[in-house]
């Protein structure tokens, strides 16, 4: 049951209540261990490296989860209120007829689309505000998150720092994915699942596809725990047999774990054949491509439109978790020019930080340009500023191993997989960081600590 008055706790809250000898022990094993704990690790940042995790209480992590999982589905509610099947819902959302590919018009909007979702989670004046909502299989960072907070834990645990200290790693966010797969999809044990990638993406390390998979290697082994036979490969590799079966590094998939971006993905013959065997009805998929269309930053829009309606319930979570929203239009353009300072733009189906147009950082003449192109452009939203917080994190300075202390930005994304939480993921800003927070800005990704 969500608690609409729930008392978040400070940020560095669960931290700061730990003893000052486990502290100073956590930053003095993780800044002598940053390589190992972040081997292989997604970033652009060449300066700096956690030497900590965030740690959170349970009982507001659990708390933001259940937060999470009621707004998923009032989202998915205020599409229904609008629309009937995914084609409509494109129709209402104004996305290009062919943009998001695999899209099947005639599906109907069902609980099914909300079988993996992260939201963007920032803390303004001590509160989480969802800044946006991604709901789709292809949820980025969540290898990288799980394997540091598990090389942070194994850490700790070899210098016996954990022994007298009430802390864990978050639950791991892969394994409950692939729980959420084999349920989702209802397949049998040792089901053979293709996990395709798009490596013509701009994620680090895509650049080199075989390394990339080797990198992921674990992921393999881990989903064999699991009855799945995992096999990663690019999406531009596979391939179909006589009976429209996909076929992927040299035989047919029981199902397909989708990694890429329905809207950004690139066109080959191998995504061209994950088409053809979906339409044939021999693929399984996780997850539906109409889930994408869910995480339309426009639904917060909708959301905004309908909370008079709501139970009281809803109008409370909404009111004090979602930034007011509504769609950048030319109706609305005077009030963005006027009201700089307390707004944001973004495009409405973007991600990664592409297109947003922080108000309070640009100067009067950029801002109004950048505002004026996006109502021109079409598909964007106007979205209430909210100051994030800052939080006090440590960092080794890689050039010089010297560790510092330095107040910055952070936000967190909960994984939640067949409605069921798990862990998450935390972007952490670095000394001298801009107010965006994603891998292109530099930031520095990890999992969670809870304390009981």
């Amino acid at each position: 049951m969500i608690d609409p008055n729930y008392p978040w706790p400070a940020a560095d809250r669960a931290w700061t209540d730990l003893p000052e000898s486990g502290r100073r022990a956590m930053v003095a094993s993780g800044a002598a261990a940053w390589e190992q704990v972040f081997h292989g690790r997604a970033t652009y940042n060449k300066q700096w490296r956690l030497a900590r995790p965030p740690v959170l209480t349970a009982d507001a992590w659990r708390e933001l989860n259940e937060v999470c999982d009621r707004l998923a589905q009032l989202i998915l509610d205020a599409c229904r209120r609008r629309a009937g099947t995914a084609g409509e819902l494109r129709r209402l959302l104004g996305v290009p007829a062919g943009e998001t590919r695999l899209l099947d018009e005639a599906e109907p909007l069902t609980e099914a689309l909300l079988a993996a979702y992260r939201p963007d989670v920032i803390f303004s004046a001590g509160v989480p505000k969802f800044v946006e909502y991604n709901i789709d299989s292809s949820l980025g960072g969540g290898f990288d998150a799980d394997t540091v907070i598990q090389r942070y834990a194994g850490l700790y645990r070899e210098h016996g720092i954990l022994d007298d200290l009430p802390v864990r790693a978050a639950p791991s966010l892969l394994d409950q994915r692939f729980v959420a797969i084999r349920e989702e999809l209802r397949l049998p044990e040792g089901a053979r699942v293709a996990l395709l990638m798009d490596f013509d993406g701009d994620y680090p390390g895509l650049d080199d596809p075989q390394t990339f998979i080797r990198i992921l290697d674990p992921l393999a082994v881990r989903a064999r725990d699991f009855g799945i036979d995992l096999v990663v490969a690019p999406v531009a590799t596979a391939t179909l047999d006589a009976d429209n079966r996909l076929v992927v590094d040299g035989a047919p998939v029981d199902a397909l774990f989708r990694l890429f971006v329905p809207n950004r993905v690139t066109p080959t013959a191998g995504l061209d054949a994950v088409a053809v065997a979906l339409a044939a009805g021999t693929l399984p998929m996780f997850v539906s491509a109409a889930a994408w269309l869910l995480g339309n930053k426009t639904t917060f829009g909708w959301l905004w439109e309908d909370v008079d309606g709501l139970p009281a319930d809803d109008q409370a979570l909404i009111r004090r978790h979602v930034p007011y929203t509504v769609p950048l239009t030319a109706a609305v353009l005077d009030r963005a020019i006027a009201e700089q300072a307390t707004l944001v733009a973004k495009p409405a189906d973007g991600s990664a930080g592409h297109g947003v147009l922080l108000g309070p950082e640009l100067s009067a003449a950029d801002w109004a340009d950048g505002v004026r192109a996006a109502v021109d452009q079409g598909g964007a939203i106007l979205q209430e500023y909210l100051p994030t917080d800052r939080v006090s994190m440590d960092f080794v300075q890689i050039e010089t191993g010297e560790t510092v202390t330095a107040d910055v930005p952070y936000s967190l994304a909960p994984y939640l997989f067949g409605r069921h939480a798990s862990g998450g993921l935390a972007r952490v800003g670095y000394p001298g960081c801009d107010g965006v927070l994603n891998l292109a800005h530099g930031v520095l990704l990890t999992g969670i600590l809870l304390t009981d």
